[in-house]
Formats: structure tokens, sequence, C-alpha cells
């Protein structure tokens, strides 16, 4: 058990038999009556966010999760096929467990599987990718790199907004938590 002071984000709970992962919280102490904690929770089952309050001092369970270093080999049908990088074995992800992070997936990409007594939850990407843009507008010559951005659809299917100085073939540096530009490689 750990006390909802303890929050940080990140952290995986579980309450009523639900696994949540703390993405955001607030401690919050108001002037009349009792401080209280305010949190965003995203369930790693089907992955809705919900915003849940808690007394202070408050306790919930805290979930083990395991991560293993696996490498992503390709899609078949609507699942994902994952290879454990030490035992060679091999496991599927439902396409709706990782909808959002299929953007940033690519054949041979290692990624860490998140399980909770075996039942697999998800895949954890790297905080940056590297892709290649499949299309954009090209760029005209006298735009500046803090000009103003145009977009650019990348190997995946993701689009983001790029600097005009960016073309064809580039590869970019990419953000997986919010899917902004970097860089280019």
């Amino acid at each position: 058990m750990i006390s909802v002071n303890d929050f940080r984000t990140g952290l995986t709970i579980m309450i009523d038999g639900q696994l949540y992962r703390v993405m955001d919280f607030q401690h919050v102490k108001p002037g009349k009556g009792a401080a209280f904690v305010r949190s965003k929770l995203r369930n790693l089952r089907n992955g809705n966010v919900t915003e849940k309050t808690f007394r202070a001092g408050e306790k919930v369970e805290k979930a083990q999760i395991d991560n293993r270093k696996m490498q992503y080999l390709y899609a078949q049908g609507d699942s994902h096929v994952f290879m454990d990088m030490e035992s060679y074995e091999q496991t599927e992800l439902a396409s709706v467990q990782i909808e959002e992070e299929l953007k940033y997936l690519l054949e041979n990409m290692e990624v860490h599987i998140q399980s909770y007594q075996g039942e697999m939850l998800g895949v954890e990407l790297p905080n940056t990718v590297v892709l290649e843009v499949k299309e954009t507008e090209p760029g005209i010559k006298g735009d500046t790199a803090s000009g103003g951005s145009k977009p650019a659809t990348l190997e995946t299917g993701l689009v983001v907004q790029v600097p005009f100085f960016v073309n064809e073939g580039d590869k970019l540096v990419i953000n997986t938590t919010d899917g902004s530009y970097v860089s280019r490689a």
C-alpha cells in the first residue's frame, strides 16, 4: 500500500481491481477543509483517462509492473508481434492495446513491454524516435528556421509540424510523449 501523498508521475496503482498509471497529480490545501490530492489516471487495460480525487493520506495499492525488453517484429492482421531479446519467445499484442504507440513503431525497434502478473498491458517507447519524412511540401529558398512550420507525413503515417527547411527523405527526431518535432537526425 502507498499513500496518495507519495504519488509521482508514472506510478502504477490498483483501484477496485483496475490498473491505473498516474499521469498527473496535484496536492491541494484549501484554506478551509481537509487537504486532498487531485489526480489524472490512465486505465492500462482500456486506455481511458479519468480524474480522481483522494483525501490526503488515503492509501491505495501499488501495482508491480514488469518491463521486458523486446523487439517489434511485424504486424499480423489486427495484432503485432514482439520478440523477447533474451529468450527469443514471441508475444502478440492487439492493435487496440497499442493504438497510440503504433504511430512511432518501426520494424526491428527495441521497446519495453509492460505486463502485470503475466497479462500484457502495452508498450513503453523510448523518449525519442528517428523517422523518415515520406511527404511534405518542398522548401522554398528564403525560408528560415524560425519562420513557421508546415505539416509532414512520416513513414509510420504520423503527421507532425516541421520547419520549412525539412524535405522529403529527411530523417527527423520525434518526441514520443507529445508527437512533436525535435530536430533533424
